[in-house]
């Protein structure tokens, strides 16, 4: 099934970094109900962010208790070397970081072989300009508003350039390729991320940290 479908504009992929993880099947059930549309996993490994987080099981655990895209976000170093694992146990679209890899064609070619859609990540001090070569060839780019690494930080203004320029470089080509923006998302910005040209927004806190965090979803569909 794909679910990179030109006709949603508007896509919320809440962070399950930012779940109870002594209830994760409880958050999952209630993203799954609400009006979210996929659902974002960021895998890291204490190498190229300094932090750790999920592994194989529980996204395994996650897969079981949604039948929505698994937007699997890679922040660890040799990302090729687990891209057929991701993609075997949910992972709907994986997004490696530019950074983290020596070899970017060898990601893209391993996501096509095992069936998920494709993605690349960039951190705030690098150019957009850099994927201009890989962008025929991705589903999906990832611009980080934040450093990668940690959640609940404040989202980078400039963010909002990188964006427009993205869009830009896409329109220009006639392109289908979604943009995501990750980091200090929130419905304060969420309306200024869209009409710059994002598709698809990551948002942790400030879903799992709203008192009503289906409404809270709705919202920023609605911004």
């Amino acid at each position: 099934m794909s679910y990179l479908c030109p006709a949603m504009k508007r896509i919320i992929s809440p962070s399950m970094l930012s779940a109870d993880f002594g209830h994760l099947y409880r958050d999952t059930q209630m993203v799954n109900a609400s009006a979210a549309g996929w659902i974002h996993i960021d895998v890291m490994d204490g190498v190229f962010v300094p932090n750790i987080s999920f592994g194989f099981p529980v996204l395994k655990a996650i897969r079981r208790a949604t039948d929505k895209m698994l937007d699997v976000h890679l922040m660890i170093v040799e990302p090729e070397k687990y891209i057929e694992r991701f993609a075997r146990d949910g992972a709907g679209l994986i997004t490696v970081h530019f950074e983290a890899t020596d070899d970017l064609d060898v990601c893209l070619n391993l996501m096509r072989e095992y069936g998920v859609q494709t993605g690349v990540s960039i951190r705030p001090a690098t150019p957009v300009s850099v994927l201009e070569p890989w962008l025929d060839r991705l589903d999906m780019v990832l611009i980080m508003s934040v450093e990668p690494g940690f959640g609940g930080q404040s989202f980078i203004p400039g963010s909002l350039d990188k964006i427009r320029e993205l869009r830009s470089m896409i329109d220009a080509r006639s392109l289908d390729t979604l943009i995501e923006v990750d980091g200090g998302i929130s419905v304060a910005n969420a309306r200024d991320l869209f009409d710059a040209g994002a598709n698809v927004l990551v948002a942790g806190a400030a879903v799992f940290g709203a008192p009503d965090p289906t409404a809270e979803i709705e919202k920023m569909l609605r911004a």
